[in-house]
Parts: C-alpha cells; structure tokens; sequence
C-alpha cells in the first residue's frame, strides 16, 4: 500500500476503506476523530490550539492510515506511523517523551513507531481492528521494518487500579528479554491490589498486539495529559504470530 492508495473491504454489512495518506485534508478529520475519543470521550486534556482537533508537529513527519465508512464518508478508525527514518526530523520518536528508549537503540534493523490509534465508539469491532491491521503489516512489510514500537494506553478514570492490574498481568505474561527493558520517566505509584485484573479486560487494541506477538518493554508510564497509563510495547516484525500474520498478509486474489 503506497500513500494516497486505498482499499475496500466489507464488514458486516459495512463498506469501509482504509487509505494511506499525507494528504492535509485527510489528517484533518482524522484529527477530529482523534479529539472526539481523546478529548470528549476520555477526558484527555490534550490542549487543543484549534477547537475539536487534535494535533501535534508529529502529525507532519508521519504516515496516516485512516478507515472511513464510504456510506457516510466519516472516518471511524485510524493511526499514525513514524518510520526511523522521519524520526529525526522531529527530534525522535513520541515514545521517547515518556520512556528512555537507550535499550532499543540497540537493536539492529529498522523501527517505525504506531500511535495515536483510535477508533469510533460505533465501530470498536473485531472486523475494524482487523482491517487496520492488516494495513499496518502491510505497511511494515513494503517499508521493510523490523520492529515496531507504540505506547499502548489504558485508562486512570478509577485512579489507576485498573491500569496497575492490566499492567502488572501484561508484564507477567508479555514480558520482553531484559535487553529490551524500558524505563518509564514518569513511573505510575506501586499501588497495592489482591489481584490480577482478567484478561478479558485488557482494551482491545492491547489484546491485537498480544495477539501478534508483541511484548511490553517493563513499567507503564503515567501520561498526565491523556490521563492514562501508557505501556511501551515491541513487536518484532520477523516474529508475528503465524496465523494472524498469514491473515493480515495474504493478497487479494
């Protein structure tokens, strides 16, 4: 998939198509989807300089995949990529505001970064997830990535038990090699909870990283203007998890 290209999918009933774009006029409404579940439907205090749009100097320098259902014209899912290489231009990658990243710098090969993902309350489905998946490997496999990195949030709206308990079970079942460990630089409190938080509750784009094959990188770090916890999550492109990744990678016939 090259930028400005398309592809259209039914799901369930649903005439989606997921574009990659630069193209200003997209981003925009992906901005204002962004705002919309960032801002109106979380919390976040995301200090908007132009009312309903959520944007930043990172959106300029990435890849934008947006799905949009052609029955309204309105996008409802979307994410951002930072490729290594555009990374410089802005002075890093995202991540790095809330982790030091000096254990990656190591690894060998190329890194892009995913953020900003979003999805429409009407449209948080199995077969939205998916299709916008199978454009980030997609993505990754023509612009020959190796890892891919992205914090994964989950929201503090109790105070942050939940958080601490989703994280606590991610890094007892996902953990990455030590080699691999990020440092949070805004640490969450070490809160005391009996139990692990179910599975079943982790959000659901959390779960397509797991899925894929994804590990987290250590301790959440807290993110005081999206009001979250932010997990650093790795995925090693080489490695994703072979029935997704013959899924998510198969050509149209």
């Amino acid at each position: 998939m090259t930028a400005q290209t398309a592809r259209t999918q039914p799901r369930r009933g649903r005439n989606l198509k997921i574009s990659l774009t630069r193209s200003p006029d997209q981003i925009e409404a992906a901005q204002r989807l962004r705002y919309r579940v960032f801002s109106e439907e979380y919390g976040s205090d995301l200090g908007a300089t132009v009312p309903g749009l959520d944007a930043d100097a990172y959106d300029t320098v990435c890849d934008h995949l947006i799905v949009t259902d052609e029955d309204t014209g309105e996008p409802v899912a979307t994410t951002r990529i930072l490729h290594q290489q555009n990374a410089a231009a802005i002075g890093g990658f995202y991540s790095a505001g809330e982790f030091d990243l000096a254990a990656l710098g190591q690894l060998p090969g190329t890194m892009a970064e995913l953020g900003r993902t979003c999805v429409h309350p009407d449209y948080r489905n199995g077969g939205t997830i998916t299709l916008l998946w199978a454009a980030i490997a997609e993505y990754l496999t023509e612009r020959q990535v190796d890892y891919l990195i992205g914090c994964a949030s989950i929201s503090m709206a109790d105070g942050g038990g939940r958080a601490w308990r989703i994280a606590q079970h991610l890094q007892q079942q996902y953990l990455s090699a030590p080699e691999c460990r990020v440092t949070p630089l805004r640490p969450l409190p070490h809160l005391t909870h009996p139990e692990t938080h179910k599975a079943e509750d982790i959000p659901a784009l959390i779960r397509a990283y797991m899925r894929l094959g994804a590990k987290v990188c250590g301790e959440p770090c807290w993110d005081p203007e999206f009001r979250c916890a932010d997990v650093l999550v790795l995925l090693e492109v080489s490695n994703l998890a072979g029935r997704y990744s013959r899924h998510f990678l198969r050509k149209p016939a």
